[in-house]
């Protein structure tokens, strides 16, 4: 899953080009990180996984903080105000991320990641009542638009649906709400400082997770262990590019190339796992990307009528 970057990251130049390529080698690196999930899911619990995800997602956060301006700036204070918020998130992330290890060990590749992208259509909704935001008629059309295509895909009162569909559908809606989470913290606090404190608590919430679900699994090959550094490494580094490239130019410029995930992640289940979805995924694949687009569009129109 990709988390979504809040839009308070400064940026010493634009160069969109640049940040373009990290985005998309970002999203290589996250759907290479569900490829290694799944391929484990067999041998180790969502709740292991997660921990060791957040155990190695750790060092990219302290490496992302080194590297933010605004944090040296501000005299490299590791305290907030807002603590308690930044350790929420944390909590938070852990649920999504249970939600969707679980739904990638048990469904399609392509179908879990697809169902992933609604998190911008829950990102609109929550904004609502927990932002305060007015949302108008283009945008709740585009929601609209955006869960018919979730329907379609979960096909409900089918013989094809199952709960289980409902797992990354639940990432989605807790991935969007770290977003709102993160929208309210203060200006003043640098993003990396925020990401450094969920990483953290996302770290001691999984382990604590995965011990009263049951506890580690040994490691049961050499393979395996290579295969969880991998998984770290790619999701890790993944994060840390998102990072940096948000740093280069508006969010706004990066957003519409997130939507390469959806066949990306088909071409990747069909190679790795002999998958190929296409009833599940279409047309309602389609319509996930055209609602997330249409309200990216409709909100960068705003922004920049706000500027003018």
């Amino acid at each position: 899953m990709r988390p979504l970057i809040p839009q308070d990251i400064m940026r010493p130049t634009d160069r969109t080009g640049l940040a373009i390529v990290l985005s998309l080698v970002a999203l290589v690196l996250f759907d290479a990180m569900g490829l290694v999930i799944k391929h484990l899911s067999d041998s180790y619990s969502a709740a292991e996984l997660s921990a060791w995800r957040n155990l190695f997602g750790i060092i990219p956060a302290v490496v992302a903080l080194a590297m933010s301006r605004g944090w040296h700036q501000s005299g490299r204070r590791m305290r907030m105000r807002q603590w308690k918020l930044g350790l929420s998130r944390g909590a938070v992330v852990t649920l999504a991320q249970l939600c969707f290890y679980l739904s990638l060990g048990q469904m399609e590749f392509a179908t879990a990641s697809t169902i992933t992208y609604a998190n911008a259509l829950f990102l609109t909704a929550l904004s609502v009542p927990l932002l305060g935001e007015r949302v108008g008629w283009m945008r709740w059309g585009a929601v609209s638009i955006g869960f018919v295509g979730v329907m379609l895909v979960l096909r409900p009162g089918s013989d094809a649906f199952t709960p289980v569909a409902l797992l990354p559908l639940g990432a989605a809606a807790l991935y969007a709400l770290v977003t709102v989470q993160a929208r309210t913290v203060d200006d003043d606090v640098p993003t990396p400082l925020v990401n450094l404190y969920s990483s953290a608590a996302a770290l001691v919430c999984s382990v604590l997770l995965a011990l009263a679900l049951g506890g580690f699994s040994p490691i049961r090959s050499l393979a395996d262990f290579g295969w969880i550094v991998a998984m770290g490494g790619f999701g890790g580094t993944a994060v840390l590019l998102l990072v940096v490239s948000y740093r280069m130019t508006e969010p706004s410029n990066l957003a519409p190339f997130s939507y390469f995930g959806i066949p990306l992640a088909f071409v990747l289940g069909w190679v790795f796992f002999a998958e190929a979805p296409w009833d599940a995924l279409f047309p309602g694949a389609l319509l996930i990307a055209a609602g997330g687009l249409m309200i990216l569009w409709r909100e960068r129109r705003m922004q920049r009528g706000s500027e003018q």
